[in-house]
């Protein structure tokens, strides 16, 4: 079998599975939300913390508990690693220092998971599990709670009330992550994945040296690092490593874990506004996204000119031999297209456009399907734009799912789509005129640009994946990715229980002869169309400086 035949039945047999589960896997998540039981365990974690379940929240109210829960778990996080030195089961490894603490911990609680530091020499057992494995859980349900938030804005109507986000996180966390996440680790355990509380061990001699380990609680993180869209490695070698990752079965699987809830939540949409089609129409606008992305990039990668690329079957140079091009493309466009960040190969060893293509899948905002919940309130979000866009073509009042699109709706989606672009252009622009921070570039010229691009767009967009070449442990790249990632998550989540609490106060209008159907292909097209305009013309100047003149150039 070719590799290119290879890379297009791995891409068959992921849409198939995909598919499979959609409904079922939708469905149950629009019942966990739309609940009014609470099971027993749940009474006993909301008399912990004082919350009562049954009480509605104003979107105001439900930012603060957002903010409120985030910042106690950065605080954790941070002393957590600070305390790592006095900690049981920390391998000998002292406690990790500020700046790199503080960026780690901001990074896991934003979903971010960026990691400018090697894992299995620096985090002993109860850092990785009672720390980072614990937000990875948290993080995404932070992120699927703010997303129901804004469909119930749209779904209800005449009222300020957005559900609560303690309720929602809760079962967010038990009902949905914890079993789903259960059932992953117990497949990659089963396929090789290891699983247990190792300390270092040699491993074997290699070119007269000897090679050290440490083994951890893989299989139980690797399973939530991928499913709820996290991306932080036990392993700095991420999922390339065959701790993590051994097999091509594996790889297939791990991208599966990926897109499974951010696809399946527009079915919960769907439901819970009460038109699975509306549900149907963000999933065509998703998928024709993402199968885009993915059928050019494997024809970036296994296309590209030169002896060497073409007798090894495409552009080998970053890839494991395990995955080959076609595995390695998909995981590339999954893991950068929503907020994943996770790697099988490197990305800065891709083509120039190849490399290219990684970035500007973060640069569309990480929609198609993007992450748990951000990737669903994000494409919600320029689904506002795109009716607001039609409204001014045929000069009628703007409408979606029957509330209406007015000045501080605009607003409100403006401010969203504007904030992350400018984080990534201003850190970007400091970054490269200021003395010191280029020192930590590896490559000089287009490819150089494009590491500090590259890493900027991964921290703003709460991705997490890395470029490669560039020394991001220092103090200046710590700190400024750090307020990139909190300053990426939470203002974004500001406009969107903003608009979802103006949302949720208006009286529906009825449907008429001139109300634009969004839940037909017309409008699937004039969404895809907008996306890629807005994100064209934000991003268009930095990407010529970078990847594209790299890609012309090759």
């Amino acid at each position: 079998m070719g590799p290119v035949l290879a890379g297009v039945l791995q891409l068959l047999a992921l849409i198939a599975a995909l598919a499979l589960v959609y409904v079922p896997v939708g469905t149950y998540l629009a019942k966990v939300y739309s609940s009014k039981k609470h099971f027993r365990v749940e009474r006993w974690i909301y008399k912990a913390i004082g919350a009562n379940p049954d009480s509605e929240m104003t979107w105001p109210a439900y930012l603060r508990g957002v903010l409120a829960f985030s910042a106690v778990s950065v605080l954790f996080l941070y002393l957590l690693q600070r305390l790592q030195g006095v900690l049981p089961g920390s391998l000998g490894f002292s406690s990790v220092n500020p700046a790199q603490s503080f960026n780690t911990a901001v990074s896991f609680v934003t979903n971010t998971n960026w990691q400018s530091y090697y894992g299995e020499q620096t985090m002993g057992h109860v850092v990785q599990t009672a720390g980072l494995a614990v937000q990875n859980f948290l993080s995404a349900a932070v992120g699927i709670a703010v997303a129901v938030a804004l469909v119930r804005g749209f779904a209800r109507s005449r009222t300020g009330e957005l559900g609560n986000f303690w309720a929602d996180l809760v079962r967010g966390t038990l009902r949905v992550l914890v079993p789903m996440a259960a059932v992953a680790a117990v497949v990659l355990v089963a396929c090789g994945v290891i699983q247990n509380f190792s300390g270092i061990h040699e491993v074997g001699q290699f070119l007269g040296g000897s090679q050290q380990w440490n083994g951890g609680a893989v299989a139980s993180q690797e399973a939530i690092k991928e499913l709820g869209t996290n991306g932080g490695g036990y392993f700095n070698a991420n999922s390339a490593h065959p701790f993590e990752n051994p097999t091509p079965f594996t790889n297939l699987f791990e991208i599966f874990l990926i897109l499974v809830i951010p696809f399946s939540l527009t079915r919960t949409f769907g439901v819970m506004v009460g038109s699975v089609k509306q549900g149907y129409a963000i999933l065509a606008t998703m998928f024709t996204i993402w199968l885009g992305f993915t059928a050019l990039m494997m024809w970036t990668e296994f296309a590209h000119h030169g002896p060497a690329l073409q007798a090894a079957g495409g552009a080998m140079e970053g890839k494991e031999v395990r995955f080959g091009v076609g595995g390695s493309s998909l995981f590339a466009v999954a893991t950068t297209l929503t907020s994943t960040g996770a790697v099988d190969s490197f990305h800065s060893s891709f083509t120039g456009l190849g490399g290219g293509i990684t970035m500007l899948s973060m640069m569309l905002g990480e929609i198609a399907p993007g992450g748990t919940g951000s990737g669903l309130y994000g494409i919600l979000i320029m689904a506002v734009i795109a009716v607001f866009i039609a409204g001014l073509m045929v000069g009628r009042t703007p409408e979606y799912l029957g509330k209406k699109i007015g000045g501080r709706e605009m607003k409100l989606a403006a401010c969203y789509i504007l904030i992350t672009p400018a984080l990534v252009l201003v850190f970007t622009a400091a970054s490269m005129a200021l003395p010191t921070p280029p020192h930590s570039m590896l490559n000089s010229g287009a490819h150089g640009f494009s590491e500090v691009l590259y890493a900027f767009t991964s921290a703003a967009n709460n991705n997490g994946s890395a470029f490669a070449g560039l020394n991001a442990n220092t103090d200046w790249f710590n700190t400024m990715t750090g307020l990139a990632m909190l300053l990426g998550r939470f203002l974004p989540m500001v406009f969107v229980l903003a608009l979802a609490g103006s949302l949720a106060g208006q009286q529906p209008v009825p449907v008429t002869a001139g109300t634009l159907r969004t839940e037909k292909p017309l409008f699937t097209g004039l969404l895809v169309g907008a996306i890629l305009i807005v994100t064209g013309l934000t991003y268009f100047p930095a990407l010529a400086l970078g990847p594209l003149a790299e890609g012309l150039a090759s």
